[in-house]
């Protein structure tokens, strides 16, 4: 039971992430569209996080749980940023076309498909994109960071006068 709940708390953390990371996509991309219909600034910014920033989190779950199906238990080292790109992308359109086709973040912009939808669909790619080449950037830091810190409790550990003087010969 430990271990589906490690990645239950993976998959949250990795849709927490994501979700935060889409923060600030939201707002520039409101301000663009405010400024592009001569709206006052800001009026569109509520609208385009409470939109965005749930499709990241559910972007990062579902990017989390699709990962651990279809890498299975590879370790962070041998998957390529580029791969985990292409994956995220995939997720994003997807995501993206879900979210469209059902209104979820399109349900104030009326009937058909337009530039919203489009800048959605493209939107979500991207950072779908960019946000899981994100993470597994992270995820390597990480790594290294703990290397390097296991790596200073090894210097710390040294020969005695005795060990050296017979490993030395003289």
């Amino acid at each position: 039971m430990n271990g589906w709940l490690r990645r239950i708390r993976g998959a949250l953390g990795m849709g927490l992430t994501w979700a935060i990371g889409w923060i600030p996509a939201g707002v520039v991309i409101s301000l663009i569209m405010e400024a592009r219909a001569g709206l006052p600034l800001g009026s569109l910014i509520d609208l385009w996080l409470l939109g965005l920033v749930p499709l990241g989190f559910l972007g990062g779950v579902i990017f989390s749980t699709a990962l651990r199906a279809l890498e299975g238990n590879r370790r962070f080292d041998e998957l390529s940023l580029t791969r985990f790109g292409a994956w995220g992308a995939l997720g994003g359109l997807l995501l993206g076309t879900v979210a469209v086709s059902i209104g979820l973040v399109g349900a104030s912009f009326g009937a058909g498909f337009g530039l919203r939808e489009a800048v959605i669909l493209g939107t979500s790619t991207l950072l779908s994109a960019i946000s899981a080449t994100g993470s597994l950037a992270l995820a390597r830091a990480a790594d290294d960071r703990e290397l390097l810190d296991s790596g200073k409790r090894v210097a710390e550990v040294s020969l005695t006068e005795d060990e050296a003087r017979d490993l030395l010969p003289g």
